[in-house]
């Protein structure tokens, strides 16, 4: 390992990368490959880790530290990932109207997201109805938590009483 490190301290002299730009998404040059990848929309950790090691990329490897061509790598082993991963890693399985699994990954993921959310509210199901109102969608209680708006505070007795009087009736 230290014959490497000196290899590539000797033949290439390259500057620390502070920010890597992969899928329109910046991610930190400080953390490690793997964790730094959790950065782009679609990719979590796992897939993160199964996508750094088919590369051959040591995973606690810095990402600014890696060379050109090993972001390269790594970039076009993310555009394969829907052929590397097994079908159960995939975030969109049997699409509602392709039928395929696919993975989607960054912009693109929020884009179908959106898209999913307005297809519900146009075919007026339940889910769709919760999206519209605002409300919680997968069955969470709401009677306590989750309040959103004007806070209505509790009001005292008797400034409640000397309102009531000055003003009108009740």
């Amino acid at each position: 390992m230290s014959e490497e490190g000196e290899k590539r301290e000797e033949g290439e002299k390259e500057e620390f990368k502070h920010i890597v730009r992969i899928l329109d998404t910046d991610l930190d040059g400080k953390r490690t490959v793997a964790y730094s990848l959790c950065g782009v929309p679609g990719i979590g950790r796992r897939v993160a880790k199964t996508i750094v090691i088919s590369t051959g990329i040591d995973p606690r490897a810095k990402m600014g530290e890696l060379s050109d061509s090993e972001i390269e790598r790594l970039k076009s082993a993310i555009n394969s990932a829907e052929k590397r991963l097994p079908e159960w890693m995939l975030n969109r399985r049997k699409d509602l109207f392709t039928g395929e699994n696919m993975h989607i990954m960054g912009p693109d993921l929020l884009l179908k997201l959106r898209e999913d959310i307005n297809l519900l509210r146009k075919i007026r199901s339940y889910r769709g109805i919760r999206h519209e109102r605002g409300l919680k969608v997968r069955g969470q209680r709401t009677k306590a938590t989750g309040r959103k708006g004007v806070v209505v505070g509790v009001m005292r007795k008797k400034i409640l009483a000397g309102k009531t009087k000055t003003g009108e009736r009740k």
